[in-house]
């Protein structure tokens, strides 16, 4: 009974932390960044120009042009990833209307671009943790690492740096080159509030049934596990998985663990750098028992 209970806990505890993510980063957007011209990357950044050249509301292109790398997402991390992130979505998009009325808090293009970056990215690293995503394009992002030898987080960078040079011709320079400054800042919050969340992950789970969690995770999110025998000092043998993945599936393996052997023991190692092409592995035949 107390396991359902902390479940529920976490559950409610992780949308009330979607909802006020995507609030925080609503307003980032409308006081600070949009009133000076300065662009997030991404469909946003794509939504903002498209926005600011015909009058469409931006909370309604959000929504829209979102559809497809929702999709992608779903197809790639599962279930639970498109409830949350359609959730996150339509707060998100809710609260740029309501903070569209508000008005900017500073004509200051520095200050905007600081404060607006450690807003935007607080509130992005809020919803990344709670397993949810107001942006589609690190969905993408990720199906193109798999099949390149890109990282996400390359693939990421080039897709804004493209958005900010269209915006720089569209608008003026100088506005591309804040909304770049805004970029790094906003990406160095997100590590930050998301406690570290990098590119790439490991994750060391010792547990009794070392099988079934592998070919869970392989099903679920496409990722191979590499099985080592151990022994506890107490609790006898043990299987120890080894398994890199990227950063939004994290929520997912922990998902899938809390479903399946909640004895157990988790530790998420951050990875600085890959060798060889395990985060990048494309599903195969499934494996056999």
């Amino acid at each position: 009974m107390a396991k359902i209970k902390n479940r529920k806990l976490k559950f409610i505890m992780s949308f009330i932390l979607l909802t006020v993510g995507c609030i925080i980063a609503a307003l980032s957007l409308e006081t600070f960044l949009i009133p000076n011209t300065i662009l997030d990357g991404g469909v946003t950044g794509i939504s903002i120009i498209i926005s600011k050249l015909s009058g469409i509301s931006l909370s309604l292109l959000v929504l829209i042009l979102n559809i497809p790398f929702v999709f992608i997402g779903y197809k790639n991390l599962g279930k639970n990833f498109l409830i949350r992130t359609i959730y996150s979505m339509i707060v998100f998009s809710i609260f740029l209307t309501v903070f569209h009325t508000v008005g900017h808090f500073t004509e200051d293009k520095l200050l905007a671009s600081i404060f607006g970056g450690v807003l935007l990215g607080a509130g992005v690293g809020l919803v990344i943790r709670s397993g949810g995503c107001v942006d589609g394009t690190e969905s993408v992002a990720i199906v193109i690492s798999k099949k390149t030898s890109l990282s996400v987080g390359q693939v990421v960078l080039i897709f804004n740096l493209f958005i900010y040079t269209v915006a720089g011709f569209i608008f003026e320079f100088d506005r591309a080159m804040y909304s770049l400054f805004t970029y790094f800042v906003t990406f160095k919050v997100i590590d930050f509030v998301s406690e570290g969340l990098e590119q790439a992950k490991a994750a060391l789970i010792v547990t009794s049934h070392g099988t079934k969690l592998s070919q869970e995770i392989y099903e679920k999110l496409g990722r191979t596990t590499t099985t080592i025998r151990g022994r506890g000092l107490i609790s006898g043998d043990k299987e120890v998985l080894y398994c890199v993945l990227t950063r939004v599936e994290v929520f997912e393996l922990r998902k899938i663990i809390d479903d399946m052997d909640e004895t157990a023991f988790v530790t998420i190692l951050e990875v600085s750098d890959i060798i060889g092409n395990h985060i990048k592995s494309n599903k195969v035949k499934k494996l056999k028992s």
